[in-house]
């Protein structure tokens, strides 16, 4: 299987984020654009955009990279609510014309301040039937024209969007990528996503989700390709396993010693993917080979919650296992973010691809 390598870039007001280097300019057009080249360079196929309100606009982020950039692909996080489905299917299919074919979307669905910008909380379940609308239709908008959809949360009529994606052999539009551990999110997950993503979970979590979507693939009648998986997980990598764990260690002492000064957002932890990632640490502080739980109890969320820690070819062997069950999507990242793109990818990404 062929395996899509992404990092992260964070997308940030505010510096230092999750250990990184708190320089002057460090959400700047020109810094933004060394990261996304020094991914070009060292083996990467594109990055991450991390969103959410209070945080510089994902896609204008993307549009300035693409744009600076030759074959960086930025997979684009998103949010329904904040985006109209049309407005949304036109913006990315623009954008993916003019760069070539190189945009990559993920959906967000997580709780986020939606008041802010004009939106409405809901629960759970409202939260995915929208999300459930709103894919149904982006995909629509970029394969048909003359789109008439009536659905509970969003309707057109007779829609059609001029700038279509670029279509080559096996991409008919952007891929879509999406997260969620809860029953909700995983429905639509299996019926209408592309690339489902997993947090650092141990390899019998992962197995035993990946089992569950294939069934309810089945159950719920998918109708498009099967759905791919991915893993979004921290990877602490150094020139040997003693130096590796010696900075994990200290890196996870610093957490400790600093934990407070900046709160979580409630909301986020309380996601079921979440919960299960911070529930992680009762079952020991590293399981399976080298998967690290200890940042989790010190503030580490998302993919920051669990590392894995190692040298490359620790790493990279654990990686595998992964891609053993059916995992061909990785969005890595560790701090500080500059350093470590050009050292996970020259280390790393030739031992994982090869």
């Amino acid at each position: 299987m062929s395996v899509e390598a992404l990092w992260y870039i964070p997308n940030q007001v505010d510096p230092g984020h999750r250990g990184d280097d708190a320089v002057e300019g460090h959400n700047s057009l020109e810094r933004l654009t060394e990261l996304a080249r020094l991914t070009e360079e060292h083996g990467w196929g594109g990055a991450l955009l991390g969103t959410g309100w209070g945080r510089p606009d994902t896609f204008t982020v993307a549009s300035a990279l693409a744009a600076r950039t030759t074959s960086f692909r930025p997979l684009i996080a998103i949010r329904p609510g904040y985006w109209q489905p049309t407005h949304f299917a036109s913006a990315a299919s623009t954008l993916d014309q003019l760069s070539g074919g190189r945009v990559l979307v993920n959906i967000v669905s997580g709780q986020d301040n939606l008041a802010a910008y004009g939106d409405s909380e809901g629960d759970q379940a409202q939260r995915y039937a929208r999300t459930k609308e709103f894919l149904q239709l982006v995909r629509r908008l970029w394969t048909e024209e003359d789109v008439t959809f009536a659905g509970e949360h969003f309707s057109v009529t007779g829609s059609t969007v001029a700038t279509r994606p670029v279509v080559r052999e096996g991409r008919a539009h952007p891929r879509l990528y999406f997260g969620g551990a809860s029953d909700a999110a995983q429905r639509v997950a299996a019926t209408e996503a592309d690339v489902q993503l997993f947090w650092g979970e141990p390899l019998d979590g992962v197995a035993e989700r990946i089992a569950k979507l294939r069934l309810l693939e089945g159950d719920l009648g998918r109708e498009h390709a099967p759905l791919e998986f991915g893993l979004r997980i921290t990877t602490l990598v150094r020139d040997t396993t003693e130096e590796a764990w010696a900075d994990a260690e200290a890196k996870v002492a610093k957490m400790a010693e600093n934990q407070g000064a900046a709160p979580r957002d409630r909301r986020w932890f309380k996601a079921v993917g979440q919960q299960r990632l911070l529930g992680l640490a009762e079952r020991g502080e590293v399981l399976d080979d080298n998967l690290y739980t200890a940042p989790g109890k010190y503030g580490g969320g998302g993919a920051g919650t669990t590392w894995l820690v190692g040298s490359a070819q620790d790493v990279a062997k654990s990686l595998r296992k992964y891609q053993d069950l059916g995992i061909t999507h990785f969005v890595l990242s560790d701090t500080p973010y500059r350093d470590e793109i050009v050292r996970v990818g020259d280390q790393l990404l030739p031992l994982l691809k090869g």
